[in-house]
């Protein structure tokens, strides 16, 4: 099942969220090609958690900076960020909000037409699995998902967008 993969503009900052497993790296290239943004130019990979289905692409972005729950790698340096809150952007900052595995985090935008959550604190646009088989502690995803259900928007991991209200 392929992860959904978003491109976030933010003045400067070209940020694509969680580039992972396609049929054809054609699936991510082609769309971006679209919108006039070449591989080279994206300067931030964000990734939601570790899972392959999420990860397997950040590769084709060789010049991004790449940022996890953790920390941001550039090249061969990991270097430290502020963790929750950390900003990527002028609006586009990230929400450490463990659920789905220990090292989740969420990209939170603000856009001009409400705020968006990129996560996988859901798998689905029907916001299922209501319980997540992989989740270490269900309540500490239901914690997070109650957090991520401030943002107007939310694009879970394998899906189209949701409103929350």
């Amino acid at each position: 099942m392929a992860s959904s993969v978003v491109l976030v503009r933010d003045g400067d900052a070209l940020i694509v969220v969680d580039p992972g497993m396609v049929a054809h790296t054609r699936l991510i290239l082609d769309p971006l090609s679209v919108l006039d943004v070449a591989p080279e130019a994206v300067s931030h990979v964000f990734l939601s958690h570790h899972h392959p289905d999420h990860t397997l692409n950040a590769a084709l972005f060789l010049n991004a900076e790449v940022v996890d729950f953790w920390a941001r790698y550039v090249g061969d340096e990991w270097l430290d960020h502020d963790g929750d809150g950390y900003r990527l952007s002028p609006h586009a900052q990230l929400w450490l909000t463990p659920g789905h595995s220990d090292e989740d985090a969420s990209l939170i935008v603000e856009a001009d037409d409400g705020v968006y959550a990129m996560t996988h604190a859901w798998w689905r646009t029907d916001r299922s699995p209501e319980v997540d088989p992989y989740a270490p502690d269900q309540a500490v995803l239901d914690a997070s998902r109650r957090r991520i259900l401030a943002a107007d928007i939310v694009i879970p991991g394998h899906g189209g967008p949701f409103r929350t209200r």
